[in-house]
């Protein structure tokens, strides 16, 4: 199938696909003597594959290094290892994601607590003081 054909079928782009096979991702079948690509029908099952694992989290290199020559090919040992890395990396952001927002809650609730008899300046003058303090109180103690 042509370029146009394979994007359709894929809802990619035809400039992803000839990126991802300028990147050793994607094979063409062979080229016709007007220049254009061929792709075999297993390139849609290839492509979609890259997809899925790009939205999984995976990096370019990282799908080069799981994507068989040929579907009948892949490595199971690699692929389970690999698709675990990625579960463990995405659960370590998921609590430094918890953390973050944990901590821009509790700035917005001191912001929004200003008291209100206390101007901007010295409000966020308190915030500051507030935040410093808990900084100090979460640091690791000096022997």
């Amino acid at each position: 199938m042509k370029i146009g054909e394979l994007a359709r079928q894929t809802g990619l782009a035809a400039s992803a696909i000839r990126f991802y096979e300028s990147k050793g991702l994607l094979k063409v079948g062979s080229r016709q003597s007007n220049g254009y690509r061929e792709y075999p029908e297993e390139a849609v099952m290839v492509l979609k594959i890259i997809s899925d694992a790009q939205h999984a989290g995976f990096s370019l290199e990282e799908i080069a290094q799981l994507l068989p020559d040929e579907a009948s090919t892949w490595k199971h040992d690699e692929l389970l290892a690999a698709l675990r890395k990625k579960i463990a990396d995405i659960e370590v952001l998921e609590q430094r994601l918890a953390c973050s927002k944990s901590e821009l809650q509790s700035l917005v609730e001191l912001i929004d607590s200003k008291p209100a008899d206390v101007g901007c300046k010295e409000n966020a003058e308190r915030v500051m003081a507030t935040m410093e303090g808990r900084r100090r109180s979460t640091l690791p103690k000096q022997p």
